[in-house]
């Protein structure tokens, strides 16, 4: 019989954008599956540890190397074996949450697993990338550009049949309405699907497009443009809290996490390095500054004494 362990903790909520999706974290020492199945397709991410999974009469390792996925009503079981800790994250989408993907995608219908077990590391970081996302909320465009992509390499890569989406045309004059809508509108709550239904392509499609002709994602250029505009009303004196709401970031802590990402310094830090005199207040030196300045007296007085 299994033991209860009161540190086993797990949260399990249903996602509002995504009609059928639902998501579970979970945190176990000691939890055992017996054999079930579940009436969607399961997709799950072990952080840390690892577990024991069996399924077709095979027992496999679930560890932070590998993705499970089980087809619906396939039944699956799992314990923890010798690990002291099995921490996953889970996806489980119901008939109508596939649906919404093959769309997405431009898939008629989505492809059956022959195996649970893939060892595809690239494939694991974009699920995870996508749980932490929905758990997170806040950046819709980002969310929804990352579960394209996670589900487009699943079905194309590792699905029965190899049923790969659509690719996108190699239009130019595509490209250049879209980014002329960005442009325009950036500051705005703009949507992947607002953007792809505008040009005739899936958001699988647009995100080729946008990769194969300027080497980022849509999201990517985006956030460029948020940026860009962003420094802009930072150099006028406009405060970072409001630049956040005129630029399109969804709060000023999104603004410093893009800031962070891309330049490596935070907004505050541009603010004060963009003043007219370019120099700190009075007093307000940085601490290195001041540690930087007292090594070099130091110093000073050690050559001067006898």
């Amino acid at each position: 019989m299994p033991r209860r362990d009161r540190r086993n903790l797990s949260r399990y909520w249903v996602d509002r954008a995504i009609p059928g999706l639902s998501l579970l974290e979970a945190d176990f020492t000691t939890h055992e599956y017996p054999p079930h199945m579940h009436e969607a397709l399961v997709v799950a991410v072990t952080q840390d540890g690892g577990s024991k999974i069996r399924s077709r009469g095979t027992v496999e390792q679930a560890t932070s190397s590998t993705l499970f996925v089980f087809n619906p009503t396939e039944p699956h079981a799992g314990w923890m074996g010798w690990n002291s800790r099995w921490r996953y994250r889970a996806f489980y989408l119901t008939a109508r949450a596939i649906g919404n993907v093959a769309e997405r995608l431009g898939l008629e219908r989505v492809p059956y697993f022959m195996r649970n077990l893939i060892d595809d590391q690239p494939l694991i970081q974009a699920f995870l990338a996508l749980h932490l996302s929905l758990d997170a909320g806040g950046d819709p465009f980002r969310t929804d550009e990352l579960l394209s992509c996670a589900f487009g390499r699943l079905f194309a890569c590792h699905g029965s049949g190899r049923l790969a989406a659509k690719p996108a045309p190699r239009d130019e004059a595509l490209l250049r309405r879209v980014r002329e809508r960005m442009h325009g509108d950036y500051e705005s709550n703009l949507r992947l699907s607002e953007l792809s239904r505008a040009v005739g392509l899936t958001q699988f499609q647009l995100i080729g497009l946008f990769r194969r002709a300027l080497g980022v994602t849509p999201h990517a250029y985006l956030t460029h443009l948020r940026l860009s505009a962003a420094c802009r009303e930072l150099r006028r004196g406009e405060s970072i809290a409001r630049t956040a709401q005129a630029c399109g970031f969804y709060d000023q802590s999104a603004l410093t996490r893009a800031f962070r990402r891309c330049y490596a310094i935070t907004p505050r830090q541009f603010v004060k390095a963009a003043r007219p005199s370019g120099r700190e207040p009075a007093g307000r030196r940085p601490a290195f500054a001041r540690d930087a300045r007292t090594r070099y007296e130091q110093a000073g007085r050690e050559r001067k004494e006898p």
